[in-house]
């Protein structure tokens, strides 16, 4: 794996300086892992911010192609400016758009779901469709900085309270999904890990 260590400086400090939430080095490090050991080479994500994971799992190889979608006018555009720094406006697509209403008829092999948390679900079923054979759904933030796990009288903020369910529910709705078995890695912010069972596409 080829990685220009000093543009993804740059943007680790920009995350911490704009109060941007990127992958935890544990996180992306499994991800861009899981990548190379099953030779994922077109992914789609859902939210892009500034193009951390983006140009990460771009670098994973010289013929790996993304397409990622930011609904946040100013990460997307800071998003651009990385991925032209980093040289990769040839393999990286970026999209200004809310992923639920951005049609897409390509097939991934790698699914990435890291944006509204409350909307999980519904990008789930949404980009399901898009998923080459064999391939994979994967989303960030199942902990959700450890808050998943809390008893929810702790929570003193009603919003997040109600985050931290919709949270809750997407879990039961993936041990529950019929069409693909889902593995909970403990990894980062906590990772879930869905293939598409064999009887199924």
């Amino acid at each position: 794996m080829i990685i220009n260590t000093e543009i993804v400086k740059q943007m680790k400090e920009y995350a911490e300086n704009n109060n941007v939430p990127i992958m935890s080095d544990e996180g992306i490090s499994y991800l861009t892992a899981y990548c190379i050991k099953n030779n994922v080479k077109r992914i789609l994500e859902i939210g892009t911010a500034i193009g951390y994971s983006t140009i990460l799992l771009a670098q994973t190889a010289q013929d790996v192609y993304v397409t990622s979608i930011e609904r946040d006018e100013k990460r997307y555009l800071e998003a651009i400016k990385n991925v032209k720094k980093a040289k990769l406006e040839d393999r990286i697509e970026l999209i200004y758009n809310d992923a639920l209403e951005v049609k897409i008829t390509e097939k991934y092999d790698l699914i990435f779901i890291d944006a509204a948390k409350a909307q999980n679900i519904k990008f789930f079923e949404k980009f399901k469709a898009n998923l080459a054979a064999n391939g994979t759904i994967i989303t960030d933030n199942m902990k959700f900085h450890g808050l998943v796990d809390q008893d929810e009288k702790e929570i003193k903020s009603r919003n997040l309270r109600q985050l931290i369910r919709k949270i809750k529910e997407y879990k039961v709705f993936l041990e529950k999904n019929k069409e693909f078995e889902t593995f909970f890695k403990d990894v980062g912010d906590g990772l879930a890990i869905s293939i598409m069972r064999k009887n199924f596409k």
